[in-house]
C-alpha cells in the first residue's frame, strides 16, 4: 500500500474523528445550555413525588351524636396496568366471560397505564378474582360510604364512585364533608425507588368536619314503619310524614316511603329524593285553616258568626259552581273548619279579596324555606293580577296554591308558636331563627287554635283525639291533576296536627298518595295515620 493511500485513509479517519467530537461537542452545548431546564426538570421528576391525600369522609349522624346516619366502610375494588399485562389474551377471556364492560374498555385502552375493571367489588366478585390466581389483576382497599337507616336515604343522599356527594345532606355540605387534601413533597432514591431521604410537607390540608342533623334516628325509624304500614293498608302509592318542635324549628323526622338503597345500582331517581320538601302538591281543604286565620286577622269574620252553607252539596256563588263533601246548613264559622264546608269558606275568603295571597306569602307559600336539602319546591301562589273568576273560590280550600308538606308543617308550627314566624331547621350547626314580634294578633292565633281543636273534639280531626294531650288538627283531600283536567280518581289525603301538652309541642303533617280503598277521605287515610305516628312518638320523648 502506498504511502499516499495510507496518508488518505488517516485523513479520512481524522476528519471523521472530528466529526464526532463535533457533534458530541454540540449535543453537550444543546443539553448543558440550550435545555438544561427541561433535563434538570426531568431530573427531578424522577425522583421526586407529590403524594396527595384527602382525609376519610366525615359521617353524618343525628341529634344525638351517637346514631350514625352515614359513615365509611372499607371496600376492595380491581384494577389492571394495560401496558404491563404478561398473557393479554388470557385476561381478556377472563374479562369477557366475568366483567364483559371493563373487557370492553381494555380492548379500547391496551396502551393505558392504570384502568379499574371494577370498583367496590361485591364478595362473589371478588371470590371470582381471587381464584382465577392472575398476577396481572391488582386488588385495591378503597373506602366508600355506608348508611346504616335506609330510611334516612332520601334526606342523606349519597356519593358518587369517587365519595363526592350527590344527592341530600352529603351533596349540601359536600365540602365540610370531604375536607380538603394533605400535599407532601417525597424525594426517593432513584435506583430502588424508596421513598427515604427527604419528606417536605406543602399543604397540611384541612380536616373533614362530621355533620350533625336535627333528626332524632329512633323517631325516623318509628315513622318510616307507619309509611311502610300506611301504604300497604291504603294500597297506596307513596307516604310521607314530617315531625317538627315549633320552639327551635328542628325537624326531628323527615321521611318519604318508598326510598330506594343508595347502594342499589338500579335505584328509581324519583326515590332517591326527600319528596316531602322537593315535591308540591295542591294540598285542598288542610289550606282552610290559614284563609281562615288571615279572615280572622283582618276582623273579616268572627269565630261565632253564623254562616248559610245551604244545606247543599252543590251550589253555585257569583256563577262559580262550588261543590262540598257533605251539606252544612246555617253553622257558626267555626264549624265550616271544623267540618270543612267548601260553601261556607268560599264566601268569608270574598270579603278578604286579594289579601289572601298576602297571608298566603306571609305565612312562607310560595318560597322556599331555605333548609338544607336539593331541589327543594318553591310552591306556588297564583297572584291576583292572574286571577280568573273561580280564583278566590279554588284559593279558600287548597286550589290554585301548591305547598310542599314542609311548607305546610312551617306554617302549622307559626300557629303553635304563638304567631312567630319558625324557620325549619336540618342542621344542628344553623342557627334557631324565629321572628322577635309575631306575625298574627294574640286574639287570631288564640281562635284559630280554638277552632283546631274543635276540629279534633267532633269536627274531621276526631282520629286525631290522644289522650291527655291537647291536639289542633286539620284534613286535606284533594284530586290531582293529571294532563290539566283534575282526575277524581287519584287523589291526595293530608293530615296535620300541633300535638301539645304543657310547654312540650310538636307539629306533625302525614301524606298519602293514591290510596286505593272505598270511600277515602284524609279523615280516614292521612289522619289515621298521623295519630298512630304521634302515639309512637310521644311514647319515644316520653311524654306518657
Amino acid at each position: 500500500m502506498s504511502s499516499r493511500t495510507i496518508a488518505t485513509r488517516s485523513a479520512v479517519i481524522f476528519f471523521i474523528g472530528i466529526g464526532c467530537y463535533a457533534i458530541l461537542w454540540c449535543n453537550l452545548f444543546v443539553i448543558q445550555l440550550l435545555n438544561s431546564s427541561f433535563f434538570a426538570s426531568l431530573g427531578t421528576n424522577q425522583y421526586r413525588i407529590t403524594m396527595t391525600k384527602l382525609p376519610e369522609r366525615g359521617p353524618i349522624v343525628d341529634r344525638t351524636g351517637s346514631a350514625f346516619l352515614a359513615t365509611n366502610r372499607s371496600c376492595i375494588s380491581a384494577f389492571l396496568i394495560p401496558k404491563n399485562i404478561g398473557n393479554k389474551s388470557i385476561v381478556q377471556n377472563f374479562l369477557k366471560e366475568q366483567f364483559p364492560t371493563a373487557a370492553s374498555r381494555l380492548k379500547k385502552n391496551q396502551k393505558a397505564s392504570f384502568l379499574y375493571i371494577k370498583r367496590r367489588l361485591t364478595d362473589t366478585e371478588l371470590e371470582t378474582i381471587t381464584s382465577f390466581h392472575n398476577p396481572d389483576i391488582h386488588l385495591l382497599e378503597e373506602t366508600n360510604r355506608f348508611y346504616p337507616l335506609p330510611s334516612a336515604a332520601p334526606l342523606i343522599g349519597f356519593t358518587n364512585i369517587d365519595n363526592v356527594g350527590c344527592a341530600g345532606i352529603e351533596q349540601i355540605c359536600n365540602e365540610e364533608l370531604t375536607g380538603t387534601p394533605l400535599k407532601m413533597l417525597l424525594e426517593k432514591d432513584a435506583r430502588s425507588g424508596y421513598f427515604y431521604f427527604h419528606k417536605e410537607l406543602q399543604d397540611s390540608g384541612t380536616q373533614s368536619i362530621p355533620i350533625q342533623l336535627t333528626i332524632d334516628s329512633t323517631l325516623q325509624f318509628l315513622v318510616d314503619e307507619e309509611l311502610a304500614d300506611a301504604c300497604k293498608r291504603f294500597h297506596a302509592v307513596e307516604a310521607s310524614a314530617i315531625i317538627l318542635d315549633p320552639d327551635t324549628g328542628d325537624i326531628l323526622s323527615l321521611s318519604s316511603y318508598p326510598y330506594t338503597n343508595p347502594d342499589d345500582p338500579q335505584f328509581d331517581f324519583y326515590h332517591t329524593k326527600q319528596r316531602a320538601a322537593t315535591e308540591q302538591y295542591e294540598l285542598g281543604s288542610v289550606l282552610k285553616v290559614f284563609a281562615a286565620l288571615a279572615a280572622l286577622e283582618q276582623n273579616a269574620v268572627k269565630p261565632d258568626e253564623l254562616i248559610n252553607c245551604q244545606n247543599t252539596k252543590k251550589c253555585t256563588i257569583d256563577g262559580r259552581p262550588i261543590t262540598t263533601w257533605t251539606p252544612h246548613g246555617i253553622i257558626p264559622f267555626s264549624d265550616v273548619i271544623a267540618f270543612s264546608n267548601n260553601i261556607g269558606i268560599a264566601q268569608v275568603a270574598k270579603r278578604l279579596g286579594p289579601d289572601i295571597v298576602t297571608h298566603y306569602e306571609k305565612l312562607g307559600f310560595g318560597k322556599k324555606t331555605g333548609i338544607a336539602l336539593p331541589a327543594e319546591a318553591r310552591g306556588f301562589v297564583n297572584p291576583p293580577d292572574k286571577w280568573s273568576a273561580q280564583s278566590i273560590i279554588s284559593l279558600s280550600y287548597g286550589y290554585e296554591i301548591s305547598a310542599s308538606l314542609l311548607q305546610l308543617a312551617q306554617a302549622f308550627a307559626l300557629i303553635a308558636h304563638d304567631g312567630h314566624f319558625v324557620t325549619p331547621r336540618l342542621l344542628l350547626s344553623d342557627p334557631i331563627t324565629v321572628s322577635k314580634k309575631p306575625l298574627y294578633r294574640t286574639e287570631s292565633i288564640e281562635s284559630i287554635k280554638d277552632i283546631l281543636q274543635k276540629t279534633t273534639e267532633r269536627g274531621t280531626g276526631r282520629r286525631a283525639q290522644l289522650k291527655g294531650f291537647t291536639v289542633m288538627s286539620k284534613t286535606g283531600s284533594a284530586n290531582t291533576l293529571v294532563n290539566g283536567v283534575y282526575d277524581h280518581d287519584k287523589n291526595i289525603y293530608t293530615a296535620a296536627a300541633i300535638i301539645q301538652k304543657g310547654s312540650y309541642k310538636r307539629v306533625v303533617v302525614t301524606f298519602v298518595k293514591q290510596a286505593d280503598v272505598p270511600n277515602a277521605f284524609a279523615s280516614t287515610i292521612a289522619m289515621p295515620v298521623l295519630r298512630r305516628i304521634a302515639e309512637k312518638m310521644v311514647i319515644h320523648e316520653r311524654m306518657l
